[in-house]
């Protein structure tokens, strides 16, 4: 094989590797949200991410009360006044809220998020009743946009939250 053979087939393949790495990426859709407590302070960010199986929700928080605490998708991409113009857990189906029951959760409905004795938390969610295409089933990207919440409390996993208070909010917006 001559040098040139040998370079052509390195850069076939390296160019090759380019494009599938672009293809594998070209779908993703990312977004994310600022979240802030009720006084404005910064609090940390909540990072979604489009993948085949649904969408991945990364958070890195600060500043929350040592424990469990809810952890949901709410209905509209707002946060003022005292978070409630979120509104309630994003639930484009119509289904009962919680994993206790026999059936599918609230879309927004995810696991409880536990702060450390620092305040801070970390969590991953692959959330698989939520998506990132504009006009797909439970697109988190329709008329009015969604928004991120945190608890005051955690949440039960049964028909009734009981979470608590709204402590957090971040408005999803893509990236």
């Amino acid at each position: 094989m001559t040098s040139n053979s040998l370079r052509n087939g390195i850069l076939t393949i390296v160019v090759l590797s380019l494009a599938m790495g672009r293809m594998a990426h070209a779908g993703d859709a990312m977004a994310g949200a600022k979240m802030a407590g009720a006084a404005g302070e910064a609090l940390g960010t909540v990072i979604l991410k489009q993948t085949a199986q649904g969408v991945l929700v990364t958070a890195d928080l600060k500043g929350l009360t040592p424990g469990a605490h809810g952890f949901h998708i709410h209905e509209t991409g707002a946060c003022d006044p005292d978070f409630k113009a979120a509104g309630g857990h994003f639930n484009p189906h119509r289904a009962s809220h919680g994993y206790a029951h026999n059936g599918q959760p609230h879309a927004g409905d995810m696991p409880n998020v536990y702060a450390h004795a620092d305040g801070t938390a970390k969590a991953d969610v692959l959330n698989a009743l939520v998506s990132m295409a504009a006009g797909a089933a439970g697109s988190l990207f329709d008329d009015d946009g969604s928004a991120v919440i945190i608890h005051a409390k955690a949440d039960s996993y049964d028909d009734n939250a009981g979470a608590g208070s709204r402590v957090a909010c971040g408005v999803i917006k893509r990236q």
